[in-house]
C-alpha cells in the first residue's frame, strides 16, 4: 500500500515540476523578447548619427592677414605727369611789300611805291620763334588829308616751331587813289610794327 501511494505522489510532483519549468520558460521568453526589439532603436540611433560626419568638413580657410596687409600696403603706380606746354616765343621780324610773291610766300621784289593800276599789293610778314597758336593781324589804311580810311583789316592764325612767312594782300579791280598808305601788323593783339607806302603815277 505504501508503494502504490508514493507512485501517484511522485507522478504528481513530477507533473508539478514540469509545469513550473514550463512557466519559467515562458516567462524568460517574455522577458527576453523586448530586449531583442530594444536593440533596433539603438541601431537606428546609430544610423542617425551618420549626418554628423558631414558637419565635420572644414570651413574655407580665411585669408592670411599678413598677405592682406601686404596687398593693402602696395602703393598704386603714380600717373604720368603731363608734358609741359611749349613756351610761345613767336615774334615778328621784317615786313616786306611788293606786287607779287613766290611759292615760298615771300615777296619777289620789295618796293614801297606802287602805280594806281596795280591790282594787288602784298605784305610778307616774317616771324621767328615758336607758337602753338598765334594770331597775326594786318590793318591796311589810306591817309587822305586828315581822314584815315581802313582799306582792309584781316587776321590769320599761325602755328610754327621755327621761322615762317605769312602773307597778306589787298586788291582793287579799279585804280587805287593816289596818296599815302600804311599796313600795321599786330601779334596777338599787340602792335608789332607798321610799314608805309605810296601809290602814285610815275
Amino acid at each position: 500500500m505504501k508503494l502504490s501511494f508514493r507512485t501517484p505522489v511522485l507522478a504528481t510532483a513530477t507533473l508539478a515540476g514540469l509545469l513550473v519549468l514550463t512557466a519559467c520558460g515562458k516567462k524568460e521568453e517574455q522577458t527576453n523578447a523586448p530586449a531583442a526589439s530594444s536593440t533596433a532603436p539603438a541601431a537606428a540611433s546609430t544610423a542617425t548619427a551618420a549626418p554628423a560626419a558631414a558637419s565635420t568638413a572644414p570651413a574655407a580657410a580665411p585669408a592670411s592677414p599678413t598677405s592682406a596687409a601686404a596687398a593693402a600696403a602696395t602703393p598704386a603706380a603714380p600717373s604720368a605727369a603731363p608734358a609741359p606746354a611749349a613756351a610761345d616765343t613767336l615774334k615778328v621780324g621784317t615786313v616786306t611789300l611788293g606786287s607779287a610773291v613766290g611759292a615760298d610766300k615771300k615777296v619777289a621784289k620789295a618796293k614801297t611805291a606802287f602805280a594806281p593800276n596795280e591790282k594787288t599789293i602784298y605784305a610778307s610778314v616774317a616771324t621767328e620763334g615758336t607758337s602753338a597758336g598765334a594770331t597775326l593781324n594786318a590793318k591796311w589804311t589810306f591817309q587822305d588829308g586828315e581822314t584815315t580810311t581802313t582799306v582792309s583789316d584781316i587776321s590769320q592764325s599761325i602755328s610754327t616751331d621755327g621761322p615762317a612767312v605769312t602773307t597778306f594782300k589787298i586788291q582793287n579791280p579799279n585804280e587805287w587813289p593816289e596818296g599815302k598808305y600804311k599796313v600795321a601788323i599786330s601779334l596777338n593783339g599787340k602792335p608789332a610794327g607798321d610799314t608805309a607806302f605810296d601809290i602814285k603815277k610815275k
